[in-house]
C-alpha cells in the first residue's frame, strides 16, 4: 500500500514539492555558509518524494532554533504556504485527504527544517 501511495503521491503534487526542496538546497548550496542548509533540504525532500511510511522526528537544539529563524526569514515560508495550499485543494475531495495529510505534514517541516529528521515506519 505504501509503494501505491507513493506512486499515487508524486502523480499528485509530490514532484513538485520535491522540486521546491531540491531549488532551496541548490540556491543555498551557490554560498558556503549557506551549505548546511542545502544539505538539509536535500535531506528533506527524500519526504517529498515518499511520504508514506515515514515519519518525522523533532530532535532539535539551540543551534537548531537559530537555524530556522532564519530559515523562516529566507526560504520556509514560500516553501510552508506552497504545500500547505496543495494539501487544502486535496482535502477538499474525500479521496484525497490523505494525501492532503502529508502536505500538511511536510508544511511543518517546511518551516522548521532544522532538527527535524526523517524515520522509515515499518
Amino acid at each position: 500500500m505504501r509503494f501505491l501511495g507513493n506512486i499515487i503521491w508524486i502523480i499528485c503534487g509530490g514532484l513538485v514539492s520535491a522540486i521546491g526542496w531540491w531549488a532551496a538546497g541548490v540556491l543555498w548550496c551557490i554560498t558556503i555558509v549557506g551549505i548546511p542548509v542545502g544539505l538539509q533540504c536535500f535531506k528533506l525532500s527524500s519526504i517529498s518524494l515518499n511520504p508514506f511510511g515515514k515519519e518525522i522526528v523533532d530532535e532539535g537544539g539551540v543551534f537548531s532554533l537559530l537555524l530556522n529563524i532564519l530559515w523562516i526569514c529566507i526560504s520556509g515560508i514560500e516553501l510552508a504556504v506552497a504545500n500547505a495550499f496543495i494539501g487544502l485543494i486535496l482535502c477538499a475531495t474525500i479521496i484525497g485527504i490523505p494525501f492532503g495529510k502529508q502536505f500538511f505534514k511536510i508544511a511543518r517541516v517546511a518551516l522548521f527544517p532544522f532538527g527535524a529528521g526523517v524515520v522509515r515506519v515499518h
